[in-house]
């Protein structure tokens, strides 16, 4: 499973020039009060709608997740891969549909609405029949359900994650929006929503938006994004342009003394790579979904 090589972007350059106005805001945030859920994605059910049903039904319109376990039949996935044409910095693969029955490992996913209906955005790792271990953006209404998968949300009432056309990459793209005032409620820790925009350097984005909020530590929750290759702490290196990732775990501290993320990543040419990546080497692709939850 190789994606397509229609150009490569000199590794050295770490940044990509994307085809529409560069934003002066880089990156969008915003506040509330965090709920938790834990349920089961229910067989029968696209990934879209298992995921949907349980968060609806407890109010909560915007989240973040962590999946693990359970099994899909039919799994149908696209992976990172170089632009086909002369407009986007990076693009997908096609479409790849693996026979009989996936087993889910581990992914992440961002729920939110398109056109106002609920959407989600997911990548994950994942065996196949074979024995094969692939990884990359699960297709939300094609791909199903076949054995029950283990889900943590973590939401919110007031904040809105919306997918829409962004002009500075042409892609359709989630982005946090203040549904109303932040609630009263102060039951529930502080949580943050957010998107970092292309070629910020990924640690630096979240303290940054810590931050703004005036949070010294918080930890990640769920968020998935995507990263020109990638800088590792033990060394190693990946060279290339598109990635799709997920974090693993994240602690964000806004002093910069400590703040520390591990992720897992599949690149164009389908090798995954785990670990905690380096500061300041590690600049966006086209997009980062995050969830940042205040801690002590």
């Amino acid at each position: 499973m190789v994606a397509k090589a229609v150009r490569r972007l000199p590794v050295s350059e770490r940044r990509l020039l994307q085809p529409g106005p560069v934003a002066a805001q880089r990156f969008e945030s915003f506040e509330g009060r965090g709920r938790q859920l834990e349920f089961m994605l229910q067989p029968g059910l696209s990934i879209n709608e298992a995921i949907a049903r349980p968060l609806l039904a407890a109010n909560i319109r915007t989240a973040t997740l962590q999946i693990e376990g359970g099994a899909f039949a039919p799994l149908h996935y696209l992976m990172p891969a170089l632009s086909t044409d002369s407009v986007h910095a990076a693009w997908y693969s096609d479409q790849y549909s693996p026979p009989d029955e996936t087993h889910l490992e581990r992914g992440n996913v961002t729920f939110g609405e398109r056109d106002g209906a609920p959407f989600i955005h997911c990548h994950a790792i994942w065996n196949e029949a074979d024995g094969t271990r692939n990884a990359g953006h699960i297709l939300p209404y094609e791909t199903i359900v076949s054995q029950p998968v283990r889900a943590m949300a973590w939401g919110v009432d007031n904040i809105a994650m919306i997918s829409e056309p962004d002009a500075e990459t042409g892609f359709t793209l989630f982005h946090p929006v203040q549904r109303s005032l932040p609630e009263m409620d102060v039951s529930g820790s502080r949580m943050i929503f957010a998107r970092v925009a292309p070629n910020e350097d990924i640690l630096g984005a979240l303290e940054a938006i810590c931050l703004k909020h005036d949070i010294k530590k918080a930890v990640v929750r769920g968020s998935i994004g995507s990263l020109i290759g990638a800088r590792y702490e033990d060394g190693s290196i990946v060279d290339d342009v598109a990635t799709e990732v997920f974090v693993l775990e994240g602690l964000v501290d806004s002093s910069t003394i400590a703040t520390r993320m591990k992720i897992a990543m599949v690149d164009t040419r389908g090798a995954i790579t785990q670990g905690l990546i380096k500061r300041g080497e590690n600049p966006v692709c086209i997009t980062f979904e995050i969830c940042l939850e205040e801690t002590v």
